[in-house]
């Protein structure tokens, strides 16, 4: 199988394998693109944001600086509001529901190495992807760990690291990040 096949069946896969650094590299140039980008040239900013995006709903509002590892693998609904210097690392699949808000430096990462020294000298990772409700809030500085469900309407706040699970209708704080109250 490709790298793509394994990390998408939950399997350790070569993340040395060329062809994943092709794929890397061409959004990498994306993201370069799209961060020199003028404020005011909106069309062009959301034309490179539905090249690097796999999936991208209506009204999409991204502040650069951006990185995504490949790009294709985030999906995002309408009204999709990223703040500056967020990273994506993304070769598992993320996906964000409608209305979401992302503070700034907010980090996604999908991507672990395993804990073995030996075999992470090889080259191989594994990915869990993360999921992320609708009208989900997140703070400044959030960092969301991989294999992550975040459900609709929490709110997670500022600096914290989501280690876990974290249900609808919440505030969610700290690090690691749990529930401090109900929404509803």
């Amino acid at each position: 199988m490709s790298w793509r096949e394994d990390c998408a069946a939950g399997l350790l896969y070569d993340a040395t394998a060329p062809e994943r650094e092709a794929e890397h590299i061409q959004c990498a140039d994306l993201c370069w693109e799209y961060n020199k980008t003028r404020p005011s040239d909106m069309a062009k900013r959301e034309s490179l944001l539905r090249q690097i995006f796999g999936v991208l709903g209506e009204n999409p509002y991204v502040e650069p600086t951006l990185f995504c590892g490949f790009g294709k693998n985030i999906r995002a609904g309408d009204r999709f509001f990223v703040n500056n210097n967020c990273v994506f690392v993304d070769p598992g699949i993320i996906t964000f529901g409608d209305d979401v808000m992302i503070g700034p430096q907010c980090g996604f990462y999908t991507a672990l190495h395993p804990l073995d020294a030996q075999v992470r000298k090889t080259g191989a990772e594994i990915a869990k992807p993360i999921h992320v409700g609708n009208n989900v809030w997140f703070g400044g500085g959030v960092k969301v760990l991989p294999g992550v469900t975040i459900g609709d309407n929490a709110v997670i706040g500022a600096g914290s690291v989501v280690t876990k699970d974290i249900p609808a209708n919440v505030l969610a704080y700290g690090n690691p990040c749990q529930v401090i109250r109900r929404l509803d």
